[in-house]
């Protein structure tokens, strides 16, 4: 069981971290191949706030999950 928490601090961390970056700090290079695909016209900035926004929110459920799992278990 410490395994799970430990696993779930860490992953959310890092998902509230990158998510923090994309969508606050706009480092849009940190989404895979988002630079070529922006040049080329296939996705937008739109696309990359959706993406750094679900990787913060995830990131924050992770974190509140392992917050839940290290007080009640």
């Amino acid at each position: 069981m410490l395994a799970l928490k430990i696993i779930a601090v860490i992953l959310g961390f890092a998902f509230s971290l990158f998510g923090y970056f994309i969508f606050f700090k706009k480092k849009y290079s940190l989404i895979n191949g988002f630079n070529e695909d922006f040049k080329a016209g296939r996705k937008d900035e739109n696309y990359a706030r959706r993406v750094g926004i679900i990787e913060f929110m995830v990131g924050i459920v992770l974190l509140l999950v392992a917050v839940i799992l290290i007080i009640f278990v």
